[in-house]
């Protein structure tokens, strides 16, 4: 703990002061990268990305290493605007454009135009925090064990349960009066 790699200098203030703080969250809880994942369900191999500030983290991560350190309400919100801030203004590294076998080259080469938008994607692909191409995209996963204590939403499966809930309910009724006009 505490013998992080220096962070490169070319880094935004808000990315640096961001990552300075989830490692000293992260050293707070006294666990190691691998018992950090096993208990966030994020891997020591992305951890070590988040906190040398070569990936952003998704915001679920860092709510659960703030749910593993003991944080309050309060002081977690907080890291999450931290999150927000830093991941607006995080470097990004152009993702290597994946063309299937026989796709017209995108940089004209071949004599097609050019759709690449620079980031990793097409024009408009990629939708992120603020909204703007090219932005960090937010995984919305999280672990089985977060979403127990959820209410599922309700939905087209809810309303076929209510229904059938409701028709067994009818059945019996009228099981229960026929039985009782046949006996009476």
């Amino acid at each position: 703990m505490g013998a992080w790699q220096p962070l490169p200098e070319e880094l935004p203030a808000e990315v640096r002061h961001f990552v300075e703080q989830v490692r000293l969250l992260k050293d707070s809880t006294g666990l190691s990268l691998v018992a950090l994942g096993a208990r966030t369900a994020y891997s020591k191999s992305s951890w070590q990305r988040y906190l040398n500030a070569t990936q952003p983290p998704p915001r679920q991560a860092v709510a659960a290493l703030c749910r593993v350190a003991g944080l309050p309400d309060a002081e977690a919100e907080r890291f999450g605007v931290r999150w927000e801030l830093a991941v607006r203004v995080w470097p990004r590294e152009p993702a290597p454009l994946r063309l299937p076998v026989g796709a017209p080259d995108p940089g004209g080469r071949d004599g097609t135009h050019d759709t690449h938008d620079g980031h990793g994607g097409h024009d408009g692909a990629r939708q992120g925090v603020d909204g703007g191409a090219g932005a960090y995209e937010e995984e919305p996963t999280l672990p089985w064990w977060d979403l127990l204590d959820e209410e599922p939403p309700p939905g087209p499966r809810t309303g076929r349960v209510l229904l059938s809930a409701a028709l067994l309910v009818l059945t019996l009724l009228l099981v229960a009066v026929a039985g009782a006009v046949a006996l009476g």
